[in-house]
């Protein structure tokens, strides 16, 4: 582990030049095999960093397909464990993949069914992880639900993405909100959505029509269940009552600051202007929080 370590070091160190004293394979082998490792300075200091430089880089612009497909893979490692160490490498599998995603769009390197099978990928593994856990102690960062967030804005932003796709992408965000679990997000996750959300809304091809009854379907999870006199009620909130609470709060509070998104010269377009969705949005998020805790919300009468 030292050497491997240092011999990584000085490659960071280099401003991540390629080294030419092994082949490329190996070199990609071993720090997709370091993704998945328990020391965060080898993991999320080494692997990831070096290996995002080189696809921002065009490193791997000719093998693209093959790297983001051979990558893709390590979203099912240990997947439906919760708790071990498995989900350190689904999830920085899942950055790296939108790092893919990404180089796309400037490199125009894959066809689109690469970007299709990448988001399949992506869609099963993302609704089946049940390791939501953010910070982990002695481990670092895991945060699966961030990461997987993250995937989801790079697929909304690809232009191989239409309006089917994009409404998949939301129900996609949906199902890992509602599906059942003992995690609260408590790392920044329902932002991480939320933004993954704008992204899509700016792309401007999904109507109310479509948006109201997503939201329509999580804001059901946001009632408490009625219970039998005698009967012991559930805690509440759930954890997923709590987590999709958070999550359009904060897909509200993105609408309203106008939120754009993380810019370069190729997203003039896509973020230069609120979505135009976003009025209509606005009021529908804002009826379902209201609703949410009347006693709260509600408009005082006079």
């Amino acid at each position: 582990m030292g050497v491997r370590a240092a011999y990584w070091e000085q490659v960071r160190a280099s401003g991540f030049r390629l080294p030419h004293d092994r082949p490329l394979d190996d070199l990609t082998a071993e720090l997709v095999h370091m993704l998945g490792d328990v020391d965060p300075k080898v993991r999320d200091g080494i692997a990831y960093p070096v290996l995002a430089a080189w696809i921002g880089e065009g490193v791997y612009d000719d093998l693209l397909a093959g790297f983001g497909d051979g990558v893709s893979e390590g979203l099912f490692n240990g997947l439906g464990e919760d708790g071990t160490d498995s989900v350190l490498r689904r999830s920085f599998s899942a950055l790296l993949l939108a790092e893919s995603v990404l180089r796309d769009q400037v490199a125009r390197a894959v066809h689109s069914d690469a970007i299709f099978r990448w988001g399949d990928r992506a869609a099963s593994w993302f609704v089946r992880e049940r390791d939501l856990r953010g910070y982990v102690e002695g481990r670092g960062w895991a945060h699966a639900v961030a990461h997987g967030a993250d995937l989801i804005a790079a697929l909304a932003r690809s232009e191989h993405f239409g309006k089917l796709e994009l409404t998949v992408l939301l129900d996609v965000i949906a199902d890992r909100l509602l599906t059942p679990t003992t995690h609260r997000l408590v790392h920044g996750e329902d932002d991480r959505l939320a933004f993954a959300v704008m992204t899509v809304l700016h792309r401007n091809r999904l109507g109310i029509d479509v948006l109201e009854p997503w939201v329509e379907r999580l804001a059901a999870s946001l009632v408490p269940p009625v219970v039998d006199e005698g009967t012991t009620a559930p805690a509440w909130p759930t954890p997923v009552a709590g987590n999709t609470a958070g999550f359009l709060r904060g897909l509200h509070l993105q609408l309203a600051l106008g939120v754009r998104g993380q810019q370069t010269p190729q997203d003039v377009t896509l973020f230069g202007k609120p979505p135009q969705v976003r009025a209509d949005l606005l009021l529908v998020l804002l009826r379902v929080l209201r609703a949410s805790q009347p006693a709260i919300f509600s408009t005082p009468s006079r």
